[in-house]
Protein backbone atom coordinates (compact mmCIF):
# COMPACT_ATOMS: atom_id res chain seq x y z
CA UNK A 1 0.00 0.00 0.00
CA UNK A 2 1.24 3.47 -0.92
CA UNK A 3 0.28 6.65 0.94
CA UNK A 4 1.02 9.82 -1.01
CA UNK A 5 2.48 12.79 0.91
CA UNK A 6 -0.09 14.94 2.70
CA UNK A 7 -0.33 17.29 5.68
CA UNK A 8 -1.27 14.92 8.49
CA UNK A 9 -1.48 17.84 10.98
CA UNK A 10 0.37 15.80 13.61
CA UNK A 11 -2.24 13.04 13.50
CA UNK A 12 -1.11 9.39 13.12
CA UNK A 13 -0.57 8.29 9.53
CA UNK A 14 -0.52 4.63 10.54
CA UNK A 15 -2.64 4.44 13.67
CA UNK A 16 -2.93 1.61 16.15
CA UNK A 17 -4.41 -1.62 14.79
CA UNK A 18 -4.09 -0.50 11.17
CA UNK A 19 -5.95 -2.88 8.80
CA UNK A 20 -2.88 -3.47 6.59
CA UNK A 21 -0.02 -3.52 9.12
CA UNK A 22 -1.57 -3.70 12.62
CA UNK A 23 1.80 -4.15 14.34
CA UNK A 24 3.12 -0.73 13.20
CA UNK A 25 2.43 2.82 14.37
CA UNK A 26 3.76 5.91 12.56
CA UNK A 27 3.27 9.62 13.00
CA UNK A 28 5.06 12.69 11.66
CA UNK A 29 5.00 15.64 14.07
CA UNK A 30 5.94 19.14 12.93
CA UNK A 31 6.67 21.78 15.56
CA UNK A 32 7.98 25.33 15.80
CA UNK A 33 10.22 26.67 18.56
CA UNK A 34 8.66 26.25 22.00
CA UNK A 35 5.68 24.22 20.79
CA UNK A 36 4.73 21.01 22.59
CA UNK A 37 3.18 17.76 21.46
CA UNK A 38 2.20 14.81 23.63
CA UNK A 39 2.69 11.45 21.93
CA UNK A 40 0.59 8.79 23.64
CA UNK A 41 0.07 5.43 21.91
CA UNK A 42 -1.58 2.87 24.24
CA UNK A 43 -0.22 -0.63 23.71
CA UNK A 44 2.70 0.45 21.50
CA UNK A 45 6.34 1.06 22.38
CA UNK A 46 7.69 3.96 20.34
CA UNK A 47 10.90 5.54 19.12
CA UNK A 48 10.97 9.33 18.71
CA UNK A 49 13.40 10.39 15.96
CA UNK A 50 13.82 14.01 14.78
CA UNK A 51 14.22 14.00 11.01
CA UNK A 52 15.36 17.59 11.39
CA UNK A 53 15.53 19.98 14.31
CA UNK A 54 16.04 19.43 18.04
CA UNK A 55 13.55 18.49 20.75
CA UNK A 56 13.40 17.79 24.47
CA UNK A 57 11.60 14.55 25.32
CA UNK A 58 9.99 13.99 28.72
CA UNK A 59 8.72 10.50 29.55
CA UNK A 60 8.40 8.26 32.61
CA UNK A 61 9.77 10.97 34.87
CA UNK A 62 12.91 11.56 32.81
CA UNK A 63 13.97 14.41 30.53
CA UNK A 64 16.20 13.83 27.50
CA UNK A 65 17.45 17.23 26.34
CA UNK A 66 18.16 18.44 22.82
CA UNK A 67 17.62 15.26 20.87
CA UNK A 68 18.48 15.83 17.20
CA UNK A 69 21.41 17.48 15.41
CA UNK A 70 20.23 17.76 11.81
CA UNK A 71 19.08 21.07 10.38
CA UNK A 72 18.74 20.95 6.59
CA UNK A 73 17.49 17.44 5.86
CA UNK A 74 18.09 13.77 6.70
CA UNK A 75 21.48 13.87 4.93
CA UNK A 76 22.69 16.59 7.31
CA UNK A 77 24.34 14.47 10.02
CA UNK A 78 23.58 11.49 12.22
CA UNK A 79 20.16 10.68 13.72
CA UNK A 80 19.31 10.77 17.41
CA UNK A 81 16.29 9.32 19.19
CA UNK A 82 14.50 8.41 22.42
CA UNK A 83 12.97 5.03 23.16
CA UNK A 84 9.58 5.31 24.91
CA UNK A 85 8.05 2.33 26.66
CA UNK A 86 4.63 0.88 25.88
CA UNK A 87 1.80 2.84 27.46
CA UNK A 88 3.99 5.81 28.43
CA UNK A 89 3.19 9.30 27.11
CA UNK A 90 6.07 11.38 25.75
CA UNK A 91 6.03 15.18 25.84
CA UNK A 92 7.98 16.64 22.89
CA UNK A 93 9.15 20.27 23.07
CA UNK A 94 10.77 21.94 20.08
CA UNK A 95 14.16 23.51 20.88
CA UNK A 96 15.06 24.68 17.38
CA UNK A 97 13.40 27.04 14.94
CA UNK A 98 11.45 24.09 13.53
CA UNK A 99 11.44 20.33 13.96
CA UNK A 100 10.04 17.44 11.98
CA UNK A 101 9.80 14.34 14.17
CA UNK A 102 9.16 10.70 13.27
CA UNK A 103 7.32 8.63 15.89
CA UNK A 104 7.63 4.90 15.12
CA UNK A 105 5.94 2.19 17.15
CA UNK A 106 5.31 -1.52 17.60
CA UNK A 107 2.48 -3.32 19.35
CA UNK A 108 3.63 -4.80 22.67
CA UNK A 109 2.58 -4.91 26.32
CA UNK A 110 6.12 -5.22 27.65
CA UNK A 111 7.15 -2.22 29.78
CA UNK A 112 10.83 -1.24 29.67
CA UNK A 113 12.79 1.86 30.81
CA UNK A 114 13.21 4.74 28.36
CA UNK A 115 16.63 5.77 27.06
CA UNK A 116 18.26 8.15 24.59
CA UNK A 117 20.16 7.18 21.46
CA UNK A 118 22.79 9.78 20.63
CA UNK A 119 24.73 10.18 17.39
CA UNK A 120 27.70 8.25 18.80
CA UNK A 121 25.41 5.27 19.54
CA UNK A 122 24.28 4.75 15.94
CA UNK A 123 25.36 1.49 14.27
CA UNK A 124 26.23 2.20 10.59
CA UNK A 125 26.69 -0.56 8.02
CA UNK A 126 27.69 0.03 4.42
CA UNK A 127 27.45 -2.73 1.85
CA UNK A 128 27.00 -3.44 -1.85
CA UNK A 129 28.89 -1.84 -4.69
CA UNK A 130 28.50 0.52 -7.61
CA UNK A 131 29.06 -2.41 -9.98
CA UNK A 132 26.11 -4.37 -8.55
CA UNK A 133 23.92 -1.22 -8.36
CA UNK A 134 23.24 -2.05 -4.69
CA UNK A 135 25.52 0.38 -2.84
CA UNK A 136 23.88 1.65 0.34
CA UNK A 137 24.36 2.56 4.01
CA UNK A 138 22.13 1.58 6.92
CA UNK A 139 22.11 3.57 10.15
CA UNK A 140 20.62 1.37 12.87
CA UNK A 141 18.88 3.52 15.48
CA UNK A 142 17.21 0.69 17.39
CA UNK A 143 19.30 -2.21 16.13
CA UNK A 144 20.57 -5.51 17.49
CA UNK A 145 22.64 -3.83 20.22
CA UNK A 146 19.43 -2.99 22.09
CA UNK A 147 18.09 -6.54 22.46
CA UNK A 148 16.77 -6.81 26.01
CA UNK A 149 16.10 -3.05 26.23
CA UNK A 150 13.43 -2.96 23.48
CA UNK A 151 10.54 -5.39 23.03
CA UNK A 152 9.79 -5.89 19.30
CA UNK A 153 10.73 -2.66 17.51
CA UNK A 154 13.53 -2.20 14.97
CA UNK A 155 14.18 1.30 13.57
CA UNK A 156 16.74 2.21 10.90
CA UNK A 157 17.57 4.81 8.28
CA UNK A 158 18.62 3.54 4.85
CA UNK A 159 20.54 5.58 2.26
CA UNK A 160 21.57 4.86 -1.27
CA UNK A 161 25.29 5.54 -1.68
CA UNK A 162 25.92 7.64 -4.77
CA UNK A 163 23.15 8.24 -7.29
CA UNK A 164 20.65 5.68 -8.52
CA UNK A 165 20.53 1.97 -7.76
CA UNK A 166 18.56 -0.71 -5.93
CA UNK A 167 17.78 -1.38 -2.29
CA UNK A 168 16.17 -4.38 -0.64
CA UNK A 169 17.70 -6.71 -3.21
CA UNK A 170 17.92 -9.69 -3.48
CA UNK A 171 14.14 -9.67 -3.11
CA UNK A 172 13.07 -10.90 0.30
CA UNK A 173 10.03 -11.14 2.53
CA UNK A 174 9.18 -11.51 6.22
CA UNK A 175 5.44 -12.08 6.47
CA UNK A 176 5.19 -15.54 8.09
CA UNK A 177 6.38 -16.95 11.39
CA UNK A 178 8.16 -20.18 10.43
CA UNK A 179 11.46 -20.29 12.23
CA UNK A 180 14.25 -20.85 11.43
CA UNK A 181 13.40 -19.74 7.86
CA UNK A 182 11.41 -16.54 8.45
CA UNK A 183 9.69 -14.26 10.97
CA UNK A 184 6.65 -12.05 10.59
CA UNK A 185 7.57 -8.40 10.78
CA UNK A 186 5.17 -5.75 9.52
CA UNK A 187 7.08 -2.89 7.90
CA UNK A 188 6.65 0.75 6.90
CA UNK A 189 8.88 3.17 5.00
CA UNK A 190 8.98 6.95 4.69
CA UNK A 191 10.98 8.06 1.64
CA UNK A 192 12.98 11.22 0.97
CA UNK A 193 14.98 12.20 -2.13
CA UNK A 194 17.98 14.42 -2.74
CA UNK A 195 17.32 16.69 -4.59
CA UNK A 196 13.66 16.53 -3.40
CA UNK A 197 12.22 16.36 -6.93
CA UNK A 198 13.81 12.92 -7.38
CA UNK A 199 11.71 9.79 -7.38
CA UNK A 200 11.87 6.02 -7.26
CA UNK A 201 9.93 2.79 -7.47
CA UNK A 202 8.72 0.31 -4.84
CA UNK A 203 7.96 -3.20 -6.06
CA UNK A 204 5.76 -5.61 -4.11
CA UNK A 205 5.43 -9.16 -5.44
CA UNK A 206 3.04 -10.97 -3.13
CA UNK A 207 3.41 -14.41 -4.73
CA UNK A 208 6.54 -15.90 -6.29
CA UNK A 209 6.17 -16.30 -10.03
CA UNK A 210 3.21 -13.93 -10.33
CA UNK A 211 3.00 -10.27 -11.31
CA UNK A 212 2.88 -7.86 -8.37
CA UNK A 213 2.39 -4.16 -7.76
CA UNK A 214 4.65 -1.14 -8.25
CA UNK A 215 4.35 2.27 -6.60
CA UNK A 216 5.78 5.55 -7.85
CA UNK A 217 7.72 7.07 -4.94
CA UNK A 218 8.11 10.81 -4.41
CA UNK A 219 9.57 12.85 -1.56
CA UNK A 220 7.44 11.98 1.50
CA UNK A 221 5.89 8.78 0.13
CA UNK A 222 4.96 6.15 2.71
CA UNK A 223 4.80 2.45 1.85
CA UNK A 224 3.18 -0.25 3.97
CA UNK A 225 4.61 -3.76 3.57
CA UNK A 226 2.28 -6.49 4.77
CA UNK A 227 3.19 -9.43 2.56
CA UNK A 228 5.55 -10.38 -0.25
CA UNK A 229 8.93 -9.56 -1.79
CA UNK A 230 9.71 -5.83 -1.83
CA UNK A 231 12.83 -4.36 -3.50
CA UNK A 232 12.91 -0.65 -4.38
CA UNK A 233 15.06 1.64 -6.53
CA UNK A 234 15.87 5.29 -7.19
CA UNK A 235 16.33 7.09 -10.49
CA UNK A 236 19.88 7.73 -11.74
CA UNK A 237 21.19 11.10 -10.57
CA UNK A 238 19.32 11.11 -7.23
CA UNK A 239 19.95 9.92 -3.69
CA UNK A 240 17.22 8.07 -1.80
CA UNK A 241 16.58 7.76 1.94
CA UNK A 242 13.96 5.79 3.74
CA UNK A 243 13.03 5.67 7.40
CA UNK A 244 12.30 2.04 8.24
CA UNK A 245 10.02 0.62 10.93
CA UNK A 246 10.03 -3.15 11.50
CA UNK A 247 7.52 -4.56 13.99
CA UNK A 248 7.86 -8.18 15.04
CA UNK A 249 4.79 -10.25 15.85
CA UNK A 250 6.46 -12.72 18.24
CA UNK A 251 10.09 -11.60 18.48
CA UNK A 252 12.37 -8.65 17.79
CA UNK A 253 15.03 -10.41 15.69
CA UNK A 254 14.26 -10.32 11.97
CA UNK A 255 14.74 -13.41 9.78
CA UNK A 256 14.37 -12.57 6.09
CA UNK A 257 13.42 -15.17 3.49
CA UNK A 258 15.10 -14.46 0.18
CA UNK A 259 13.18 -15.17 -3.01
CA UNK A 260 14.54 -18.49 -4.30
CA UNK A 261 14.82 -17.26 -7.89
CA UNK A 262 17.14 -14.42 -6.78
CA UNK A 263 18.77 -15.80 -3.63
CA UNK A 264 22.03 -16.67 -5.41
CA UNK A 265 22.61 -12.92 -5.84
CA UNK A 266 23.56 -12.78 -2.15
CA UNK A 267 26.94 -14.19 -3.18
CA UNK A 268 27.55 -11.30 -5.61
CA UNK A 269 26.90 -8.33 -3.29
CA UNK A 270 29.84 -7.30 -1.05
CA UNK A 271 29.04 -7.10 2.65
CA UNK A 272 25.38 -8.12 2.39
CA UNK A 273 25.74 -11.05 4.82
CA UNK A 274 26.94 -8.63 7.50
CA UNK A 275 23.89 -6.46 6.81
CA UNK A 276 21.53 -9.46 7.13
CA UNK A 277 23.09 -10.46 10.44
CA UNK A 278 22.71 -6.96 11.87
CA UNK A 279 18.89 -7.26 11.85
CA UNK A 280 18.92 -10.50 13.88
Amino acid sequence: MHIAPYDNQNQPIIGGDHPVIPLVYFNIVKLKYGENFVSEVPGYETCVVPATGAIDVQTAGQTFARIGQRRLNVWDGEPEAVYVSSGQPANLTCQSEEAEVFVAGTLTDEVLPPFAIRAADIDPIQYGSDDTKTHRKIKHILGAKYHGRVSRLLVSELYTVGSGGWSGFPSHKHDTNRLPLETRHDEAYNFRFNPPHGSGLQMLQREDGKSGDAYHLVDGSIVLIDKGYHPCCVLPGYEMYYFTILAGETQRSLVQFFQPSHADQIETIPGIKTMIAAFK
